[in-house]
């Protein structure tokens, strides 16, 4: 559900005391209460279950009791468990007028025209709890998902075999096509994937997803709807399915249960057709506090300080996919108030946060990070997010900004922090006036954690432990963990992923050797000696305490 809807539903009904709107607006986005819970709180409601009559009222609607109602088999039969759970409908019964539904997002006529395509026919609306219909969906439909995409896919075999290629291209928006899609897009977000990749070879087509970094493959559609499944997406992101012959990227926006999902779309043609893939912009699985972050205590105190500091660059380094937007996103939240004007600019705008303005860069129009960073200039910003630093003119203005009263924070692909320093020398930048406006520079990397199901003890090997550059002398009582793969982490041994960092302060010593012009090598060396931790270290006290294991250490550090 829309909680911005319902409390401008209120606000109009003129429930809510003057000044109250705003306020609930930025409760809902920091407190993480329920809109009932948070009207209760309020006192706007004597209980958080009054607002569904409300609602139901507002929609012109029936209030449906689901606290006893079991659906029967023959209706929940009608919609598939994975077109169930996306649109967050929970069928109850079917008359004469058509299947009535209960939707955990009542305030979307999209879901009902969508149900309806999809189903091939009518489809009504009730009001329910949306607590209620999630926990009947996720117990009256518990197991049926791999039911449903085999199902779907029957229907798909039997529906377009033996037609040709062109025929197959004008299916992408039959039912069964769309219901495959849709399946396949929800069980990639339910599994938590940063990415979903459409790919056609000569004999077979893949689908697969990563999820914690790692690509897994789902049970293949038939080779010849590839065309079809592609051309869907393809449709779904208004790209032109005619034009095979160049890449294109596009949008799709998709409702699952009671948020939206934003996924970005790259087409590219192959020898074998275009391959597509999504990346998924999720914000519900992503917890944008630093506080989630588990950074280590100095670190976190550290760059606490800094976003608060009135002027200055801070730089998050690392390759793609190691967390740095989500790191820049927690600090932005954290400084996040009514007194802190904040801009950014991003390619692209990865997550909507309230209270922010941002702008996302189009370089095929010219609107460059560098140009909207000098537009900032004149929006009497306090504190502005680069998304990244890429030439000399973004550096220089990103420089001038933070020497003028601005805080600036930004990213660099570089292997180390030292890295970022000597990075932004190389791109033109005088050595002095880096070293006078960049107040620290944060390495991270993502490793994958041991699902805590299987967690099992292990033994490494001389060979693997001298890796580590360690000895086992140097070990002592130290124990390791692994995972040996469980029905949780999908037989994987991983569960989610966690962060390794590396801190460097811009301290006077550092300084000097910045302005000397000093190699990466001899400026992280002297950051050692003051006491900074690498990411080699932070990933042994992450292997150490069972969180992470030694392959993963090494891989990525």
């Amino acid at each position: 559900m829309d909680n911005t809807q319902v409390i401008e539903l209120f606000q109009n009904r003129g429930m809510l005391e003057p000044g109250l709107q705003a306020e609930l607006k930025s409760q809902l986005e920091s407190s993480g209460k329920e809109i009932g819970e948070l009207l209760t709180d309020y006192q706007v409601l004597s209980n958080k279950e009054d607002i569904w009559p409300i609602i139901a009222q507002e929609l012109g609607t029936e209030l449906f009791d689901l606290s006893t109602y079991v659906p029967p088999r023959q209706v929940l039969s009608m919609v598939p468990a994975g077109l169930a759970r996306l649109h967050g409908a929970l069928p109850l019964l079917v008359d004469e007028n058509g299947l009535t539904v209960a939707l955990s997002d009542p305030f979307n006529p999209q879901t009902i025209e969508d149900l309806r395509f999809a189903l091939g026919q009518n489809v009504n609306q009730v009001i329910a709890p949306t607590d209620l219909i999630e926990a009947k969906l996720n117990t009256l439909y518990a197991g049926d998902q791999s039911d449903a995409m085999q199902e779907v896919l029957g229907q798909m075999a039997a529906e377009f075999s033996g037609k040709s290629a062109s025929e197959l291209e004008d299916e992408a928006n039959a039912a069964p096509i769309v219901r495959y899609v849709d399946l396949v897009l929800f069980q990639a977000i339910r599994e938590k994937a940063s990415d979903i990749h459409f790919e056609p070879f000569e004999n077979d087509f893949q689908i697969r997803y990563r999820v914690d970094g790692a690509l897994y493959a789902m049970d293949p559609p038939p080779a010849h709807l590839a065309l079809s499944i592609i051309s869907r997406v393809k449709v779904m992101a208004n790209l032109n399915i005619a034009e095979k012959r160049v890449p294109q990227d596009g949008r799709i926006v998709k409702k699952v249960g009671d948020h939206h999902v934003d996924m970005r779309v790259s087409s590219l043609p192959t020898t074998y057709g275009e391959s597509v893939v999504l990346r998924v912009l999720d914000s519900s699985s992503v917890n944008l506090d630093l506080e989630a972050l588990s950074l280590p205590e100095e670190i976190d105190s550290y760059i606490r300080e800094t976003i608060e500091k009135p002027n200055g660059i801070f730089v998050v380094t690392g390759p793609t996919g190691a967390g740095k937007t989500t790191t820049l996103y927690a600090a932005l939240r954290q400084i996040n108030r009514v007194d802190t004007k904040l801009l950014t600019a991003e390619d692209p705008v990865e997550y909507d946060v309230d209270g922010i303005i941002q702008i996302p860069v189009n370089e095929a129009i010219d609107l460059t990070f560098a140009r909207v960073l000098r537009a900032f200039l004149r929006q009497d910003p306090d504190k502005i997010l680069v998304g990244e630093i890429r030439d000399l003119e973004t550096a220089q203005i990103a420089i001038q900004a933070s020497l003028t009263g601005h805080l600036v924070l930004s990213t660099l692909h570089t292997n180390d922090a030292a890295g970022a320093v000597t990075r932004l020398i190389d791109m033109g930048t005088e050595p002095f006036l880096v070293a006078a406006s960049l107040e620290g520079v944060l390495a991270q990397r993502l490793v994958r954690r041991i699902c805590p199901d299987c967690r099992a003890d292990y033994e490494p090997n001389e060979a693997t432990i001298a890796q580590l550059g360690l000895s086992a002398n140097e070990l002592g009582d130290k124990r390791f963990y692994t995972g040996v793969g469980c029905e949780t982490c999908n037989g994987g041994g991983y569960r989610g992923r966690r962060g390794l960092f590396e801190l460097l302060n811009m301290s006077d010593p550092i300084k000097e050797l910045v302005t000397e012009r000093a190699p990466s090598v001899v400026i992280k060396h002297k950051a050692i000696e003051l006491g900074m931790n690498t990411l080699r270290e932070d990933g042994l006290r992450n292997i150490y305490d069972g969180t992470t294991t030694i392959e993963e250490v090494l891989k990525y550090t």
